[in-house]
């Protein structure tokens, strides 16, 4: 039986935390997938299905120890936990991974060739005269050769920032690390670029002859692959170890040239461990579904036959200049109590996305797990997609067509740490506590009741990075939201620490280099091998270099999330109007690195949680239910909470960072909180948490309530997509031209410059101002770009749309310029510099 163990959320410092009620494995209520029956599973998707029944048979095969496939003078390398009789084997490998490291030295597989790249502009592939098509667009992509340039001098980080080089001795221990495991992996793997396809050389591998599989567990005593195709024999196919701990067994063909494993099949590994007999779903399995009535996952042999596999038909956008993130949650995407499907996300959401001017979607919740409640953050199965929502082909669709879109899509990746389960996931995988994780106390974390990467293994490097990998290449994700970094970067994990911005915190022996080494090389593969991905690090420590190129010293990502500004609102929105201090506000939404981008938000799925609150929540609370028809008198509370809702976040994207994100429903202020379903939980002492009837009512999003025009949510909705319009518009973001002129704790105004923008921001409850001067930095006509007063948003037109502004010389507020407004109480309006044929 597998506990199901608590929730993960997302991780931070001193941020306060709230886990969801516990699910135990005696009350837990098994989600329909689709399994129905011993032998065969089915998925009956609502919207056409593209892989519509995965079949699994009852065949058996004798393992050939002469494969034609593998020859048996193939070696694999594992210079750490090999018996005394094995240690004459090894004759090298990495010096400084004497002890921990595995080296799997396999011949790479037969490539496809790699085809030329092309010479004419990209733009003319989509120019019917020359033939071209977006298909072979995106083959010609995939056919380009790959290569990760060579590892830099590491020394750029003492010119961004001289502080620095007070923590030379650490920074250079930390680069020379990084260099040190780049060479390793050259010497010994033949560079990242085939180190990081370890799913072509590990898990189960399909070629002309038959299927090969292998497994890394080194602690097991006897293997034996498993499944509906031998009837759960373990005797049928028992598996070879060689001396390096490396399992593997070869199933050639059936007479009629069918693969042993049919397409469909579930399959284990059954191992013989140090901690008894266990049947585990293979580590690198890349799908895997729950039957009705049993709580472990069970592997699925995933290989549908060429007519069923999706194939890409769009090429990838290009990485926007300025990131506007719409997080995302397929499975609670839908507007009714029910898990969603990929297909349904795909013809439903995504095109209310593009509409609401966002340009990329981060999906949460990919990589299956077995715990829905979890939010997708306990990972069991690394490579496999959550099959809660539908098959990989599915999966693949829906990215296409978000490419077809022009969005991005975002993974959120969490290679930070891995669900506890032992029977579905990698926990005591091989009957050892040290296998992927760090044995003991280290390789558990107390608050996420969940293990703990080795990030100095060899395999575990293969492993995670191979993984990032996949899913850029096999699902052609356009990037990563790397998940719990502060928790990975320092063995403390960012629990009950306040960061103050010392250095002495961020370069001492509270950081785990091995983890800032790995994540080093996970950015320096995915930035060398697809140059347009994104990469995007969860990290509340304000870690110096975070967001510096390896090359120069850095830890490689390409933006930070801004995770302070979403605390400070929260802090704000407890307290009193008159105690709003605007110095407090811009300090917090301007307060990060030069040179290294931020993604800025309000909230996230973090405040949507229950036993949290959202700001619409927090601003309107109980009204939210009896007073939102436009037709029916409003309330002071509801009159302010969407009056500041929408300051809130304006002010969040006009000054907060170099991208902005929003979790699905909050732009229209979501009145729900998220709620999975679960069941009653008995704690070890007798008390009892309560729960929710395994109900999906609070697990949804409510669309239709920001879509109603009768509905005061259909206000909020529409002045977030003006938001989004007016970036698109202006890339105000991106600019280098940022100057805060003014921020007056009497009037409580806040006047800022971004790009060629003009924001005003009157934060006071009752006082409206008349011709109220403001500075700006170029001369001429101004017009209203953006009004949060607007009718069409929820607002009283206190303010002419049509009305011009025309600027006075001389100096204001320390700008060359000013003009004259009028600022109404609660109110934000962005001025644009009108030119002559300007439709502003």
């Amino acid at each position: 039986m597998v506990v199901v163990h608590g929730v993960s959320v997302t991780p931070g410092a001193v941020v306060s935390r709230f886990p969801l009620p516990l699910c135990s494995s005696s009350s837990a209520r098994p989600l329909n997938t689709g399994f129905n029956g011993n032998s065969s599973v089915s998925f009956f998707l609502k919207k056409h299905p593209l892989s519509r029944k995965i079949f699994a048979g009852n065949q058996s095969a004798e393992f050939d120890s002469k494969s034609k496939a593998f020859a048996a003078s193939e070696k694999v390398l594992v210079p750490g936990n090999i018996d005394d009789d094995d240690a004459s084997m090894v004759t090298e490998g990495p010096s400084s991974f004497s002890e921990e490291s595995q080296i799997l030295n396999l011949e790479n597989q037969t490539m496809e060739e790699n085809g030329a790249a092309r010479t004419e502009d990209e733009a003319s592939v989509f120019d019917s005269s020359k033939g071209y098509s977006n298909e072979r667009l995106v083959r010609e992509k995939e056919a380009r050769p790959r290569i990760v340039p060579p590892a830099g001098d590491g020394q750029r980080i003492y010119e961004i920032d001289p502080m620095l080089r007070s923590y030379k001795d650490h920074l250079n221990y930390r680069y020379g690390q990084y260099r040190r495991l780049r060479e390793e992996i050259d010497k010994f793997e033949g560079g990242l670029e085939a180190f990081s396809r370890g799913y072509e050389k590990l898990g189960f591998l399909r070629s002309d002859a038959g299927i090969t599989y292998r497994e890394w567990a080194p602690g097991a005593k006897s293997a034996s692959l498993i499944g509906d195709f031998n009837n759960w024999n373990p005797n049928a196919d028992t598996m070879t170890r060689n001396e390096f701990g490396v399992w593997e067994i070869f199933l050639p063909n059936n007479t009629d040239g069918s693969p042993a494993i049919p397409h469909g099949s579930r399959v284990k590994i059954r191992m013989d461990t140090p901690s008894g007999i266990k049947d585990s779903i293979p580590a690198w399995i890349k799908f895997s579904v729950q039957a009705p009535g049993e709580i472990p996952f069970n592997g699925i042999y995933y290989d549908p036959p060429e007519e069923e596999k999706y194939v890409f038909k769009h090429p990838q956008p290009k990485r926007p200049k300025s990131l506007r993130i719409y997080e995302a949650h397929v499975g609670m995407s839908s507007t009714e109590p029910m898990i969603n499907t990929y297909a349904n996300f795909r013809d439903d959401v995504l095109p209310r996305i593009k509409r609401l001017g966002y340009n990329a979607v981060q999906i949460m919740a990919i990589q299956e797990h077995s715990y829905y409640a979890s939010f997708g953050y306990h990972v069991t199965n690394f490579f496999a997609p959550s099959s809660r929502c539908g098959t990989p082909e599915e999966l693949k669709s829906l990215i296409d067509r978000a490419h077809e879109l022009g969005l991005l899509v975002l993974m959120d990746i969490v290679h930070s740490h891995a669900s506890k389960n032992t029977l579905d996931g990698l926990n005591m995988f091989d009957g050892t506590d040290a296998h992927y994780f760090h044995s003991g106390p280290r390789g558990y974390h107390w608050m996420w009741d969940s293990r703990l990467f080795n990030y100095g293994s060899w395999e575990v490097l293969r492993y995670l990075l191979s993984n990032a990998r996949w899913w850029l290449e096999e699902y052609k994700f356009d990037g990563f939201r790397f998940d719990g970094v502060t928790s990975m970067m320092y063995t403390h994990h960012g629990l009950s620490v306040g960061f103050t911005g010392n250095y002495t915190e961020y370069f001492g022996l509270e950081t785990d280099v091995d983890a800032v080494t790995y994540l080093m090389l996970v950015n320096d593969m995915i930035h060398g091998l697809y140059p347009e991905a994104v990469t995007v690090g969860e990290d509340v420590s304000g870690m110096p270099t975070f967001c510096i190129p390896v090359q120069d010293g850095g830890v490689g990502f390409d933006y930070r999330l801004h995770m302070a500004i979403a605390d400070k609102w929260i802090e704000i929105l407890k307290k009193r109007d008159e105690d709003w201090k605007m110095g407090d506000i811009i300090y917090t939404l301007t307060n990060r690195r030069w040179s290294e981008k931020c993604i800025a938000y309000a909230e996230s799925h973090d405040q949507a949680l229950v036993g949290d609150k959202t700001i619409a929540f927090w601003l309107m609370d109980k009204d939210m239910y009896d007073f939102m028809a436009v037709d029916q008198p409003s309330t002071p509370l509801i009159d302010r909470g969407i009056a500041l809702h929408k300051m809130i976040r304006l002010i969040t994207m006009g000054l907060g960072g170099e991208g902005y994100l929003n979790f699905m429903g909050n732009e229209f202020g979501h009145p729900e909180w998220i709620d999975f379903p679960r069941g009653e939980q008995r704690l070890s002492d007798g008390s009892v948490i309560p729960g929710n009837n395994f109900s999906y009512d609070k697990c949804r999003r409510r669309f239709d309530l920001g879509d109603a025009d009768y509905l005061r949510y259909h206000g909020l909705q529409e002045f977030d997509q003006a938001m989004q319009h007016l970036e698109e518009k202006y890339g105000f973001m991106t600019s280098e031209h940022q100057f805060i002129s003014r921020k007056d704790e009497g009037d409580r105004v806040i006047v800022f410059e971004r790009g060629d923008l003009v924001f005003v921001f009157n934060f006071h409850w009752t006082s409206s101002y008349f011709d109220y001067r403001i500075g700006c930095s170029k001369p001429g006509k101004y017009k209203i770009a953006l009004d949060s007063d607007d009718p069409l948003f929820g607002g009283f037109s206190r303010l002419d749309r049509k009305a011009e502004y025309f600027t006075y010389d001389g100096s204001y507020d320390r700008r060359p310029c000013s003009f004259m407004v009028y600022a109404p109480c609660r109110t934000a309006v962005v001025y644009a510099l009108a030119n002559p044929d300007d439709d502003v």
